[in-house]
């Protein structure tokens, strides 16, 4: 297999970030060719990975929540942050940065340092500005408009290289897609062929790894049990075929769980725990003050036991919740519930 058809079988990880609004869900369709989100969903809670075809080669896209998302509590969205680079580990080909043509802004200029800030300062190399559109507006007006017509657009879109696609939100509009996979394609092999990485991205990816080996050791029992059950089942190429699927099915199990949940992400939970000691011990030694020092200790050390419960519980009840309940409702409860016990240094 020469170069080309072995980078062409590679899965593409696409990461796709957006500034606010429906433009990076309404992308994940459009590259997907499928409704993975509503037209009328304009954040999510949590970092999610889909997988399809575009133009006939295999990708990954994962999503998270938008960046300046501020339904949701900012511990959660570092949280978050980490979940969708462990879902790219290790590490994403692209980073198509959407926003919706009609409604960007000249506050939209700062996005570019926002984006390394996020993800590393040299992640530009790897990004494309996807700009979203609706309606039957000629390409040579769209290209002219974003190149000449308006200043902050073009500034932009500079900012990421020059690099720019733009695209229906009709996602079942198929003609885009074998544009935009060419430009994904050639920003890749000017890149080195490779995929954008960084530091955190090579922690993201020891963690995923350490978790996935931790996974199939606690499941080894399981595993040799269903496949000598196999054994007694099937012979010859059969058998070959059946352990074959089954071990690819548990990988992929493992892997899966491996990226939503290992210990670099455990540690959000850990400092909710403190954060949330440290503010009830001092909400409490401030209730304790009018007892005198030793209500400060007193009250100090109940506050703190307590904050910590609220801390650990918000994190825990959010990522159970967000799991249960439909979208407008997991807004709701990350509004109320969790920017009211969380606070965390910003990103």
């Amino acid at each position: 297999m020469d170069k080309r058809k072995k980078a062409a079988a590679v899965e593409l990880r696409i990461l796709v970030v957006g500034s606010s609004g429906p433009s990076q869900f309404l992308l994940t369709n459009a590259i997907l060719g499928r409704q993975e989100f509503s037209e009328d969903v304009v954040s999510i809670p949590g970092s999610s990975k889909k997988t399809g075809e575009l133009a006939g080669r295999r990708v990954a896209v994962i999503n998270g929540p938008n960046i300046y998302d501020k339904d949701i509590s900012k511990a959660k969205r570092k949280m978050e942050l980490k979940r969708s680079k462990c879902l790219s580990v290790p590490g994403p080909h692209a980073l198509l940065v959407a926003f919706d043509l009609e409604k960007i802004s000249p506050n939209d200029i700062k996005t570019p340092k926002l984006v390394m800030k996020r993800f590393g300062e040299s992640c530009l190399s790897h990004c494309i500005v996807l700009l979203a559109y609706e309606g039957n507006l000629d390409r040579g007006t769209l290209d002219d408009r974003v190149l000449r017509t308006d200043w902050h657009l073009k500034e932009l879109v500079e900012k990421f290289g020059g690099r720019f696609q733009v695209f229906d939100k009709n996602w079942r509009n198929r003609g885009q897609d074998r544009e935009l996979l060419q430009k994904i394609e050639w920003m890749v092999a000017s890149s080195g062929g490779s995929h954008f990485s960084s530091g955190t991205f090579h922690r993201a990816e020891a963690c995923v790894k350490r978790e996935e080996r931790r996974l199939k050791k606690q499941r080894r029992s399981e595993t040799e049990k269903a496949l000598k059950g196999l054994e007694k089942q099937h012979r010859g190429e059969e058998l070959r075929r059946q352990k074959e699927t089954y071990n690819s099915g548990v990988k992929a199990e493992i892997r899966a769980k491996a990226e939503m949940d290992n210990d670099w992400l455990r540690t959000s939970l850990a400092r909710g725990l403190g954060t949330g000691f440290t503010a009830g011990a001092v909400m409490g030694a401030l209730v304790g003050a009018v007892e005198g020092p030793w209500g400060m200790v007193l009250y100090g050390v109940i506050g703190g036991a307590v904050g910590g419960a609220a801390g650990g519980a918000a994190q825990v009840a959010t990522e159970y919740l967000e799991d249960k309940v439909a979208p407008s409702a997991r807004l709701n409860f990350n509004s109320i519930f969790i920017n009211r016990f969380f606070t965390s240094a910003r990103l």
